[in-house]
């Protein structure tokens, strides 16, 4: 009698559910705008892992079970890339925030089917942003659950230091030193007007110099023409002083007056 060996089959973990990251300009814009601001906020932290759209499996055996964030964060794992996270090769660490940002095709059954997710997998932080109407709803894990913040007007994200606030009919993202989330665009003109700023600076400085050598050589001309003259007037009084004694060898008095 022989046995058989049955070979299971691999489990697959796809990098991709095949949708897109975002459905608009404007979603995709909150997207790039929040994850890349969180990346250069973390980006001394080799332990601070920051992702968008990456999928996120929290269950090993389990490839049906997964999310894939707009943004992630995850204290405790190393930077890198990924093609997905598979949380059980992570040392079993949750990304401990997440953030989506809503489309208009956005139902409320998959908000809530994200929340579930979420709230089940031991997310600590969980945002969810409507850029369109500019509202900003946040939860905080408290006794194992994910409850409302109810204010979010000037709430402190515990993990991440970043203050929320609501400006002008939308909720803005500030850094823990007191600088606003920023797009590539804005940065870029940021950039452009510290640069214009440090030329000005520059060109301002480099008159001063050519002030200040203009002066310098006006006035080394100035104490030569002094130092000449002088020499002139010691020139005329030593030959004053010659002509004076050949007068007195002559008998002349030159100091006494002729009529």
């Amino acid at each position: 009698m022989s046995s058989t060996t049955v070979e299971t089959a691999p489990i697959v973990y796809p990098d991709s559910d095949g949708m897109p990251m975002a459905d608009n300009t404007q979603q995709f814009r909150a997207i790039v705008t929040i994850q890349g601001n969180l990346d250069a906020l973390f980006r001394d932290r080799d332990d601070v892992f920051v992702a968008g759209d990456l999928l996120w499996y929290p269950v090993e055996g389990r490839p049906d079970i997964r999310r894939a964030p707009d943004v992630l964060v995850a204290f405790g794992r190393p930077k890198g890339d990924r093609g997905s996270y598979r949380q059980w090769e992570e040392g079993g660490i949750a990304p401990q925030v997440v953030f989506e940002v809503l489309s208009p095709g956005n139902t409320l059954t998959e908000i809530a089917a994200k929340f579930e997710f979420y709230d089940t997998y031991g997310v600590e932080e969980y945002y969810v942003y409507d850029p369109e109407r500019g509202e900003m709803t946040g939860w905080r894990q408290a006794a194992g659950r994910l409850r409302v913040i109810e204010e979010i007007d000037g709430w402190v994200s515990p993990r991440l230091g970043v203050r929320f606030r609501r400006e002008g009919g939308d909720v803005r993202l500030y850094l823990p030193d007191g600088r606003p989330f920023m797009s590539f665009v804005e940065l870029q003109a940021q950039l452009e007007q510290e640069r214009q700023r440090a030329e000005a600076e520059r060109q301002r400085a480099e008159a001063e110099r050519q002030r200040a050598e203009e002066a310098r050589q006006r006035a080394e001309a100035e104490a030569a023409a002094r130092v000449a003259a002088q020499a002139q007037a010691e020139e005329a009084r030593q030959r004053a002083e010659r002509l004076a004694a050949r007068l007195r060898a002559l008998g002349i008095d030159p100091e006494s007056e002729t009529s």
